[in-house]
């Protein structure tokens, strides 16, 4: 009787779009990243005839690639984007932000490290640091480090558990406020990122609606646009 080879199956962590049938038995996963398609067809040892001895009822099945589920975090943030678009929280670019600071009392929130917020940012923002270095040096807090050490990262972050309460002792509620960070992220859908892209900016956001800030808007694009428009910028060095 012939031998047939064990199944050669491809990590789905190299191609987690993949998802293998438990009826692929005996068989041969063979990829093609340019086609939507999984073709698994059987194995037959080289010229070895294939006769009733072998299986007869070796297949070549085609199954369409099943889409990918979302991560716990890609979760997290659809429910951070339907209440942001709920709460009509608004994206504006640079140059209105800009405008909407000069005309109209806007505050810029800078949400991002105090570090990078001295670097440069935009004259009469307030900077509250959404994410802060670790701090503490617990047994934790060092296997952390570690691990952001391990891919080259030598200074960790977490979150600020006190974002919100230095926000309510500097802005009020009912203050007109944009929140900015450096990419912004969008809640515009794409082909490719259907519920847009998350970023610090609108998790911040997310955080002063939910607790009762009422005129929030979010800054497109991030101050990475705002610097590459060359609009004014202040810094602490």
């Amino acid at each position: 009787m012939a031998a047939f080879a064990p199944l050669p199956l491809t990590s789905p962590s190299l191609h987690p779009v993949v998802q293998f049938s438990p009826l692929a038995f005996s068989s041969k996963v063979l990829y093609d990243p340019s086609s939507p398609c999984l073709s698994v067809g059987s194995i037959r040892p080289a010229r070895q005839k294939f006769t009733s001895q072998t299986n007869p009822r070796s297949l070549i099945i085609l199954g369409a690639a099943t889409k990918r589920a979302k991560t716990p975090a890609e979760e997290d943030w659809k429910v951070k984007r339907e209440l942001l678009l709920q709460k009509r929280v608004r994206s504006v670019d640079a140059n209105e932000a800009l405008r909407l600071q000069k005309e109209n009392n806007f505050v810029i929130l800078d949400v991002r490290p105090e570090a990078e917020f001295k670097e440069g940012h935009p004259p009469g923002a307030i900077n509250v640091q959404i994410y802060r270095l670790i701090k503490e040096w617990t047994a934790w807090d060092i296997a952390r480090r570690a691990a952001f050490a391990f891919f080259g990262i030598f200074s960790g972050t977490e979150e600020n558990p006190e974002f919100l309460q230095s926000v309510e002792s500097k802005i009020a509620k009912d203050a007109k406020i944009i929140v900015a960070c450096s990419s912004g992220g969008t809640m515009k859908p794409t082909q490719n990122l259907p519920e847009g892209q998350q970023s610090r900016s609108l998790i911040a956001a997310y955080l002063l609606v939910l607790n009762g800030y009422t005129n929030v808007f979010h800054l497109e694009g991030g101050l990475y646009n705002w610097f590459k428009e060359g609009l004014p910028v202040d810094s602490e060095e």
